[in-house]
């Protein structure tokens, strides 16, 4: 088979939302550089567009368009959808990236950092897919399916709270939620899969990550002694969205270089070694 066909997305709309920084933005390139046009949008307008520029100099075969778009209120909300429905007739891929945390340690953690986590990023992201849901049904087809890739964490899939207990509780409900929309969506054609990232370079994790140094402290943590890369999420993206991942759906792909199976020590070894 053609690699090229199975991972082409020449035609395709996408929307990317948080698309102008960190795994938004990894997901932008990689499905602008497979051909398709991609939106990106987030509150900080100005910065989508600048990266938009950016990202459609480096001459790939799809382009990219960057404007404000805030998935924190039902306003926001709806405001995002009337400027997508506005500017694209069709809607095959929508990522669900947007999110925000909060951290503090247990006994300081406060009440207002459940409400405005769990507003980002769930009620967001369902919020927003089920308004933009007809757009994405009549972009399908059972051969092609319209395509939502949610974006959770390893923290929603592995007891990791790290002082950001409702960030890990508010993306163990997307990867839930991932799995329930992908069953009742699948009678449309629309399939629904989810990342679970790992360490990645961005502003969320940039307390951890903002420099070399940083990040090889951060990777010698991680089963396979590294961070994420661009290349990481822009593969994933590639591949679900793709005709190769037309017949995947209610699947969490775990972006984490193996967090997602670290466990303890082996529990018989001390009594073997000695």
């Amino acid at each position: 088979m053609d690699p090229n066909t199975l991972f082409s997305l020449s035609g395709k709309v996408a929307l990317v939302t948080g698309g102008a920084t960190g795994i938004g933005r990894m997901a932008a390139t990689g499905l602008m550089m497979a051909g398709a046009r991609v939106l990106i949008a987030s509150r900080k307008g100005d910065a989508c567009v600048a990266v938009a520029e950016e990202l459609n100099a480096m001459d790939g075969p799809g382009s990219v368009e960057g404007f404000a778009g805030d998935v924190g209120s039902e306003a926001g909300i709806d405001a995002l959808v009337k400027e997508v429905t506005g500017r694209a007739d069709a809607l095959h891929i929508l990522m669900n990236n947007s999110g925000v945390t909060w951290g503090a340690p247990m006994g300081q953690f406060p009440h207002a950092a459940w409400e405005k986590v769990m507003n980002v990023n769930v009620a967001g992201l369902f919020h927003l897919t089920q308004l933009l849901l007809p757009m994405l049904i009549k972009s399908s087809t059972a051969d092609d399916p319209a395509r939502v890739v949610n974006v959770g964490s390893v923290m929603g899939d592995a007891p990791l709270g790290d002082g950001a207990y409702s960030y890990a509780a508010s993306k163990a409900a997307v990867l839930h939620m991932t799995k329930i929309m992908a069953k009742e969506l699948a009678g449309h054609h629309v399939t629904v899969n989810a990342l679970a990232p790992g360490p990645f370079v961005s502003k969320m994790t940039a307390f951890a990550t903002a420099d070399e140094g940083m990040r090889a402290k951060v990777g010698e943590d991680v089963p396979l002694g590294r961070v994420g890369r661009d290349e990481d999420i822009a593969g994933c993206l590639q591949f679900l969205c793709g005709k190769g991942g037309s017949y995947i759906t209610g699947a969490v792909l775990p972006v984490s270089g193996g967090i997602q199976v670290m466990s303890g020590p082996n529990l018989f070894r001390a009594a073997l070694e000695g």
